[in-house]
Formats: structure tokens, C-alpha cells, sequence
């Protein structure tokens, strides 16, 4: 069982930045890919970024420039941090980890609120 916690979340101003964070109770190195998600209010959810053990990272072309994810490997930590923030990236944000090629786990999700 991996439990993920996500922090970092928080009211900011368009243009401003937020760093996220997601903390697992296991070794980092037995996640396969860590993925930051968000959900909107009536929206899918849709992946965000994601960082594979080996360091492989995707976005969503909606963030590209803008966000970058990373792991801290000693922290069991992965981080999603956001620049130029738009009203747009309003969102819950969550954190998923694959483990093991099929077992997917889920944190309870960070509000972001970019508004002036």
C-alpha cells in the first residue's frame, strides 16, 4: 500500500507561482511514474506532468513552459512547480504513482485557485 500526500496548494494571483508537492510512504525508487493530475469544476480530469524512476518527464501541452516536475529521490517527494499561473489551471490537483506496472495509487488532491 503507498499513501501519497499532496501539499502545497493555495490562493495565488494570476502570473504568481505555487510549488506542489507529493510525499509517499515508500522508497521513490519503487514508483514507477509519479503523475500530477486536475479536475476542474465540470471538467475530466486531465494529467498534468508526470516523471518516470528514471527521470522521463511528459506534459500536457496546455503547461508546457510554464510547469516542471521533478522527484527528490531522499525525500520521497515529487514536486510540481507552476509559473505564470493562469485562471485557467484552477483546478484540484492530485498526485498518482504507478507501482509495480499495474497497482495505482491516488492522494486526496490540493485546491489551486488562481484569481485576483
Amino acid at each position: 500500500q503507498v499513501q501519497l500526500v499532496e501539499s502545497g496548494g493555495g490562493l495565488v494571483q494570476p502570473g504568481g507561482s505555487l510549488r506542489l508537492s507529493c510525499a509517499a510512504s515508500v522508497s521513490i525508487f519503487s514508483i514507477d511514474t509519479m503523475t500530477w493530475y486536475r479536475q476542474a469544476p465540470g471538467k475530466e480530469r486531465e494529467l498534468v506532468a508526470s516523471i518516470t524512476r528514471g527521470g522521463s518527464t511528459n506534459y500536457a501541452d496546455s503547461v508546457k513552459g510554464r510547469f516542471t516536475i521533478s522527484r527528490d529521490n531522499a525525500k520521497n517527494t515529487a514536486y510540481l512547480q507552476m509559473n505564470s499561473l493562469k485562471a485557467e489551471d484552477t483546478a484540484v490537483y492530485y498526485c498518482n504513482a504507478v507501482v509495480s506496472g499495474w497497482s495505482v495509487y491516488w492522494g486526496q488532491g490540493t485546491q489551486v485557485i488562481v484569481s485576483s
